[in-house]
């Protein structure tokens, strides 16, 4: 596709949003719920993040200004303390910290129209409201480098920066890097997108605006890309589809982020087809589903709007971060990526062990699936188990988050092996140790206390086979029943089929399957409540059931998918829809 064509989709997602801006222009108001940080700074953030798109579209030559004066004016107002729509002054991990990256990115790109048209006491302004961020704490993880590209900002402009401020948060980032190309999101276990769309998207906007006076962090930050390239591509399938996997997923196409700054930091990873074809089967996909209201707003959710699974930063304006893939559109008309055709994925090695993020990946037509051990946040955000230590993630199926852990029903336990007792049901969490190999995942968990169980995943056909060994302490009058489950299948009602036949169970229709088949217990089939699954809004959950006594109980678990047409779309509540 040429330049006009992701000019144009950008542009698409951005008119609907001009009817909301704030008189001042400093707000992007979109919706009525709530972030933890409040309306107020959630419309600035809504304001800012959608510079990500439009600052890119005109550094690159976009001719539509229509929203230009309207954001002159928004920086104006947005940092003038005496403006009834002032962002407010700063304090130690503030939101607003967040929000002034892609501001500082917009002066660093297009400083002709976004600073240089400013009066005097604007610029002062805006110049003393960036410098904040270096009087104040920011989160330890990818946060550190907001305060690098707002310095980068200041210096860049003339005013006022700190240095000193800069190295401290680039020797923190040098702090998360755990080798191969990846780093954690802080010092923590945490690698997710953050490592994608935040630490290596920010180390290489430096490699761009800072390769001159400082080649040498220049060179490491885009060798680094390189090499995590190599393993990072393993999370798309050749259909675009992104594993979903973390936090933040609301961000949806910013997924691919990662592949569009590096174009614009001119670092090549495999080749530009490779990265033309990776960005824009993405966003393709995206652009299909139902993401979108009945206004043309992006929403919160997955493939369909869900607040259910959202998280405490989420306000009306976050899923707008997914224009930071627009980035590319700053690419000049003669940049070779435009004449590019897009190519597949090169061929890759199945599975992969991916000991950097604990994974063990595995890519087969249509899907890309990750056996996962190790992972759970330090920082408790909600559904942390759902998102990061099931046993297994699906870029076709998606995974279920949790409305309440006292059912079956609403527990999420897709991929996950649930014990119910004391009226509650317990899933894996935290790992007291574990180890990804070329062969398998193993994990010691403990769901509860009395429970300890020793898990083996490992790829066998179309799905992986589970190996448990559960030792239980529980008294003898305690029950506790536990459910192997399978992937989540879309439930669309009549057109579904369900079987249950000795120690297997099966979710089916005209396009594939989700399979369980286990050495004991007996089948069943477990409805989920709507809205739980990030890819389908109704889902069944193949599963095992089986007591757990006192002593050691052993089971193994095959689990099986398929499906066989390409790109499924969603169709509201209302199942799905197949596009060839």
């Amino acid at each position: 596709m040429k330049k006009e064509y992701y000019e144009s989709m950008l542009m698409k997602l951005v008119d609907p949003l001009k009817d909301h801006y704030s008189t001042g222009g400093a707000g992007l108001k979109l919706g009525a719920f709530a972030a933890g940080y409040g309306n107020r700074i959630g419309d600035m953030e809504g304001f800012s993040r959608v510079l990500w798109g439009m600052a890119s579209y005109w550094a690159g030559g976009g001719t539509d200004k229509s929203l230009l004066e309207l954001y002159q004016k928004g920086l104006a107002n947005g940092t003038d303390p005496d403006s009834e729509e002032y962002w407010g002054d700063l304090h130690d991990k503030d939101q607003k910290m967040v929000e002034m990256a892609a501001i500082s990115y917009g002066i660093l790109m297009i400083p002709d129209q976004l600073w240089a048209p400013l009066n005097e006491r604007s610029k002062e302004n805006l110049a003393n409201w960036l410098y904040q961020i270096n009087e104040y704490s920011l989160a330890e993880n990818n946060w550190q480098f907001f305060k690098v590209i707002a310095n980068l900002a200041l210096k860049s402009i003339g005013k006022k920066w700190s240095k000193e401020q800069v190295q401290i948060a680039m020797d923190k980032y040098e702090s998360f890097y755990i080798g191969n190309g990846w780093y954690s999101d802080g010092r923590r276990p945490q690698k997710d997108y953050y490592t994608s769309f935040g630490i290596h998207f920010y180390c290489l906007l430096y490699s761009k605006f800072m390769e001159k006076e400082d080649p040498v962090h220049a060179k490491i930050f885009k060798d680094r890309a390189v090499e995590f390239a190599k393993t990072f591509i393993y999370w798309f399938d050749d259909e675009g589809k992104a594993l979903p996997f973390g936090r933040s997923l609301t961000y949806r196409f910013a997924e691919a982020a990662f592949f569009s700054v590096c174009t614009l930091a001119g670092v090549e990873c495999g080749s530009w087809g490779v990265m033309k074809g990776i960005i824009e089967r993405h966003l393709e996909y995206w652009m299909r589903q139902p993401i979108f209201d009945n206004g043309g707003v992006l929403t919160v959710g997955y493939t369909y709007p869900n607040l259910l699974m959202s998280e405490a930063y989420n306000s009306p304006g976050s899923a707008y971060w997914a224009l930071k893939t627009f980035v590319f559109l700053a690419l000049e008309e003669t940049h070779p990526f435009w004449s590019a055709e897009a190519e597949h994925l090169p061929k890759l090695k199945s599975p992969l062990a991916l000991k950097e993020c604990d994974m063990l990946i595995s890519h087969r037509e249509h899907e890309v699936v990750a056996l996962t051990a190790g992972q759970y946040p330090t920082l408790d955000h909600p559904f942390a188990a759902e998102k990061y230590a099931k046993f297994a993630y699906s870029s076709q199926f998606g995974f279920c988050i949790s409305r309440s852990f006292h059912s079956i029903e609403q527990s999420g336990t897709d991929s996950m092996l649930a014990f119910y007792i004391h009226g509650m049901h317990y899933v894996r969490r935290t790992c007291e140790e574990y180890y990804v190999s070329a062969q398998e995942v193993y994990s010691r968990w403990s769901p509860v206390e009395g429970i300890m169980v020793k898990t083996w995943l490992i790829p066998e056909g179309c799905g992986h086979r589970r190996r448990h060994v559960i030792t239980s302490t529980l008294p003898e009058n305690t029950p506790c029943i536990a459910y192997d489950c399978g992937f989540s299948y879309p439930n669309c009602m009549d057109k579904t089929k369900k079987a249950t036949k000795g120690t297997e169970a099966m979710v089916s229709d005209e396009n594939g399957f989700s399979r369980v088949r286990s050495t004991a217990g007996e089948p069943e089939i477990i409805a989920a409540l709507p809205n739980m699954n990030l890819i389908f809004p109704n889902v069944f959950i193949p599963a095992i059931r089986f007591t757990v006594t006192p002593g050691e109980t052993k089971i193994e678990t095959l689990v099986e998918t398929e499906f066989t047409n390409k790109t499924v779309l969603i169709g509201g509540g209302n199942c799905y829809a197949i596009q060839n």
